[in-house]
């Protein structure tokens, strides 16, 4: 958005006699004090917050570190998000008083309009959403920002939310959240349709591993069939619940990026409480996601992932099918249909308590690098090894080898090569060949071309 500009205070003129210019030379390392910073453009935007953004700068002891702490500094008034243009100048001190190797800075920002709307389209699971948004930021002058959304999807899914985000002092890092909401979407290859409002309420903040967030969610849920031939399985379970849960989530993530990383790892950990607060739904919940990415040769990259998750009902009777997990699809176990894997029940999948997979992926350019430098690096060959499994186990039985046995013996797994295109930083497209080596009778198999899009890739 900005640019740092530099005015050099020391060093004499020199000609250059070839392209007859005058230019200056100079050393970064010559001594340097910031004296004064200056911040023009602000309105609504209290001072502690800009301030707490450019102090560091005053540390500079050369004239290098200036330069450096200053285009730092312009990240981090960037980062706020409440600007839509951040300048930085940096001059000699002019002061009579002030010390010779002195220097002021001067940051010019353009603060966002108070309420500004925005329409754009979001990719995942398989779906398409088109989202239309409103948003007012730094509403008190301190960051806080309220934004409204409503989303249309491909799939006859619907929803509105209004959120509030308010960071906690001056640390970005850390962030209050709380949202309101109202869903709606339909799950074809399990016959029903589940709408849910609710509050969400959510504390961010950073730890020396990694991210941490607490939350607590309550939730007010509506489960239909959606066509007359919907298994009892799933019609006994129709109608309202009420949940009200805590959960909290671990991030460590250093990759590169996420669509197409390169290298760097991701640790994701979630642990859910479900009727300690309140509601009629009762569960614990835990899940956990592995990544690793690696860097070979000849830009090729071997990736792994690994993923397990386990809950279990605190009541006698069995957990609801919105809480249940899924596998199986273009964007999970490759060469399954969607919630292909797992208990079925008169052709609808009904979800697991248990589940566990894996993948291993080899990425390469394409076969003689077409438009290599451009528009062929958007696409790569990928070849993949997925395997998973869901199941219900019975956690009454602390006997936990014959609950391993259980995964083991009735693994699914696939194979299959594809070609994997770049949709900007927000999500990718698939194309791939699968080849299922093993399946259950009552498994949706889907041998042969599959395609699939999303953000989260087993």
């Amino acid at each position: 958005m900005g640019t740092v500009y530099a005015k050099e205070r020391r060093g004499g003129p020199q000609m250059d006699e070839e392209e007859g210019t005058l230019s200056r030379t100079f050393s970064g390392n010559i001594k340097a004090k910031v004296q004064r910073i200056h911040i023009d453009g602000l309105a609504r935007t209290k001072d502690d917050i800009v301030i707490a953004q450019v102090q560091d700068v005053f540390k500079a002891g050369t004239f290098k570190e200036v330069i450096e702490k200053s285009g730092n500094a312009k990240l981090k008034l960037e980062r706020l998000g409440i600007f839509t243009g951040v300048g930085v100048f940096i001059d000699t001190s002019k002061g009579e008083q002030d010390d010779p190797d002195g220097f002021d800075i001067t940051f010019n920002v353009k603060e966002s309009r108070r309420i500004t709307g925005s329409t754009h389209a979001q990719v995942g699971n398989n779906e398409g959403n088109l989202i239309v948004g409103v948003r007012m930021p730094n509403i008190f002058g301190r960051v806080e920002t309220l934004a409204t959304e409503y989303t249309h999807g491909s799939k006859h899914t619907t929803g509105y939310n209004v959120t509030f985000t308010k960071p906690f002092s001056k640390n970005l890092d850390k962030r209050f959240i709380v949202s309101g909401f109202k869903s709606s979407a339909e799950y074809l290859p399990s016959s029903y349709r589940d709408t849910e409002r609710g509050v969400v309420t959510d504390c961010t903040f950073g730890g020396i591993l990694g991210k941490h967030s607490v939350r607590w969610e309550g939730v007010w849920r509506e489960l239909a069939c959606m066509t007359r031939t919907a298994s009892f399985d799933v019609r006994e379970q129709c109608g309202h619940s009420l949940k009200s849960s805590v959960k909290h989530i671990f991030t460590r993530d250093t990759r590169n990026e996420t669509i197409l990383p390169v290298k760097g790892y991701l640790v994701k950990l979630t642990q859910e409480a479900a009727g300690y607060t309140g509601g009629d739904v009762n569960f614990l919940k835990s899940e956990a996601e592995l990544q690793l990415n690696k860097s070979l040769f000849w830009d090729w990259v071997l990736s792994a992932s690994l993923q397990g998750g386990l809950m279990k009902s605190m009541k006698e009777s069995p957990t609801l099918i919105q809480d249940r997990f899924f596998l199986g699809g273009p964007t999970s176990v490759r060469g399954f249909n969607l919630r292909g894997l797992g208990p079925y029940s008169q052709g609808d999948s009904l979800g697991g308590e248990a589940y566990c997979a894996f993948g291993i992926h080899l990425y390469t350019p394409l076969p003689f690098r077409p438009g290599r430098g451009g528009f062929g690096d958007l696409f790569r060959t990928h070849f993949f090894i997925n395997a998973g499994n869901l199941s219900n186990l019975n956690l009454a039985e602390n006997n936990m080898q014959d609950h391993f046995n259980q995964l083991r013996e009735t693994l699914r797994w696939s194979y299959g090569a594809g070609i994997v295109l770049r949709l900007g930083r927000f999500a990718r497209f698939e194309i791939n060949y699968c080849i299922p080596q093993t399946a259950l009778a009552t498994d949706s198999v889907n041998a042969g071309i599959q395609f699939g899009v999303g953000v989260n890739f087993l």
